[in-house]
């Protein structure tokens, strides 16, 4: 069975035909994830309960892991007690939690009631921390050992509990207090005389996280560190869970999606995006729309202001779009640069001025080959009648106006859209928040009442 033919209508043959052998080969012999997203498009969930009765605990529990939520929804309520109380045994209590969250209030008290005690507990316990913080996506499954054993006794201590952990390349070492005193990688254990003290062996000076850190914090802990997992400790500083890679890439996932909705000027999606109903869509969207029309009026208000000048020279109006449309997207360069820059944090708010004189100075450069491209092409554009220039104003002093409007906008919009971002942060909100939509709207009105200003105090054309 090779495994490039694997595909929805050769899995239906082999549930139909109960082709047990071939079934469990399946699972052997290929990824589980690619399996399962296979099964998500499987209708009739009696194929997919064959599926959970035939292969072993051990593959059907990481491949519910991996179904979308309406499918974990269909077997969970097909399930008898005996195969839930399987699938939770053989399940992380993190996946468990990542499951429930948003499953139906009856589905969370089926599968709590079917937990043992134990389990139960910690899976309440995670399911009560603040969303998005280090207790919420930790886990209860990792090996701990006192500090008092020897190499011998960890490694047998190991043996007896590590079949159930997340993890055991990193064991952790605590006092009788249950206080994180070090950690032990797997390889110093392996390599080290079994009746050597632990404690001479272990690393004392590691990281740690607190359970009501933000899971960005987090994030950041294990990119700029290099980690794979990383202790969570309560407030009285005692270890109560871990947090591996494979969670934190679902967080920066999220986290990722979460900035490309901000930046587009919308809220994000709590689902898969063909998941969500189309109301829903609509209302994450108007929101941000209505805010952004509203804002949008100062452009309006700056227009009327000066609609006498655009009456007595109409030439100035065919001009607007492109300037407007230039700010925008010079100011959503920077933007998008310097937001990523904080979530990198390859810059901070500390770095503020440090960045505006070099967005400065970007600026002057592309502002002034810009300016000077755009003078010659409008002069050339007024010159062979490409753009018909009826009035009064002589075609120099027309592109000369838009040149210099161009060279002004685009100096702010750069220092608005490194600013932006910055105070944002500064002041605890996301710095996406500023990005794109409001960027190009600030700039908007500012390079409008620049080219009206320009027009009427400084060329006096109108």
């Amino acid at each position: 069975m090779d495994e490039i033919m694997i595909n929805l209508d050769t899995l239906l043959e082999i549930i139909e035909n109960k082709e047990v052998t071939k079934l469990r080969k399946l699972f052997d012999t290929h990824e589980i994830i690619d399996i399962a997203e296979i099964c998500d498009e499987i209708e009739d969930i009696s194929k997919l309960l064959f599926i959970f009765k035939t292969v072993k605990s051990e593959f059907t529990a990481e491949l519910f892991t991996y179904l979308n939520e309406e499918q974990q929804a269909k077997l969970i309520n097909s399930f008898t007690d005996k195969q839930l109380k399987e699938l939770i045994d053989n399940s992380y209590t993190d996946d468990i939690v990542d499951f429930l969250e948003d499953m139906p209030a009856n589905l969370v008290t089926r599968v709590l009631k079917a937990s043992p005690k134990e389990e139960r507990n910690d899976i309440n316990k995670l399911l009560n921390y603040k969303e998005d913080t280090a207790g919420s996506i930790m886990t209860t499954e990792y090996v701990e050992i006192s500090v008092d054993l020897t190499v011998k006794e960890a490694l047998e201590q190991i043996k007896k509990i590590g079949q159930n952990a997340e993890t055991i390349s990193s064991t952790f070492v605590i006092d009788k207090k249950r206080n994180l005193v070090g950690v032990l990688y797997l390889e110093q254990l392996v390599l080290s005389n079994e009746d050597t003290p632990i404690k001479n062996i272990m690393n004392e000076e590691f990281l740690t996280a607190n359970v009501h850190d933000d899971q960005e914090v987090v994030a950041d802990i294990f990119k700029r560190y290099d980690r794979t997992v990383l202790p969570v400790l309560n407030n009285e500083k005692r270890l109560i869970g871990i947090i591996t890679i494979d969670d934190v890439i679902d967080v920066m996932e999220k986290e990722t999606s979460e900035d490309i909705a901000i930046q587009a000027g919308m809220q994000p999606l709590e689902d898969e995006y063909l998941k969500t109903g189309v109301f829903t869509l609509a209302k994450k969207r108007i929101l941000w729309l209505l805010i952004l029309m509203i804002s949008a009026t100062f452009t309006s208000m700056i227009i009327s202001k000066f609609e006498g000048a655009l009456s007595s020279a109409t030439i100035l109006s065919a001009f607007i779009p492109m300037f407007m449309d230039t700010g925008g997207n010079s100011g959503g360069q920077t933007t998008s640069l310097i937001t990523r820059g904080l979530a990198t944090k390859e810059v901070t708010t500390k770095d503020y001025g440090k960045v505006i004189w070099k967005e400065f100075r970007v600026a002057l450069i592309t502002g002034l080959v810009v300016a000077t491209f755009n003078f010659l092409w409008i002069f050339l554009e007024l010159s062979i009648g490409l753009v018909t220039n009826s009035g009064t104003i002589a075609n120099w002093q027309v592109a000369g106006l838009v040149a210099l409007t161009l060279f002004c906008t685009i100096i702010i919009a750069k220092c608005l859209g490194a600013s932006l971002p910055m105070f944002a942060q500064k002041i605890g909100l996301d710095p996406a928040l500023m990005s794109g939509p409001i960027v190009t709207t600030l700039v908007d009105a500012t390079s409008l009442l620049i080219y009206f200003l320009l027009c009427t105090k400084i060329f006096q054309l109108v």
